[in-house]
């Protein structure tokens, strides 16, 4: 049986060490913030979003409908085509049981 060993790594120290497309969200490092941490470019990461100064919006039904079959259509490998868009209408103005019942068929779940 073979036994499982973590091995430790130190934290990034310089925004060179931190990669973008792994640690996206990377905003504080060892006490100090990221936006401290520049580069011989003079380029740094910014801080994260305060999430408190978010502007409060809620998304219309028909535009959250719009967006849930546009995104079940592309996730399934079916990217819909400028004429398709009267159609998508046709499926956002339905009931929601008959709605929520294509969005089951689309995705396969």
């Amino acid at each position: 049986m073979h036994s499982w060993h973590t091995t430790e790594t130190a934290a990034p120290q310089t925004s060179q060490e931190i990669d973008p497309y792994r640690f996206p969200g990377a905003w504080y490092l060892g006490g100090r913030t990221v936006d401290t941490l520049t580069d011989s470019a003079g380029d740094y990461l910014l801080p994260a979003p305060d999430p408190r100064e978010r502007i409060p919006y809620t998304l219309p039904v028909g535009d959250q409908r719009r967006l849930d079959v546009q995104t079940a259509l592309t996730t399934a490998g079916v990217a819909p085509c400028p004429g398709d868009f009267a159609a998508i209408d046709a499926l956002c103005a339905l009931e929601d049981s008959a709605f929520s019942t294509v969005l089951r068929w689309i995705t396969g779940g």
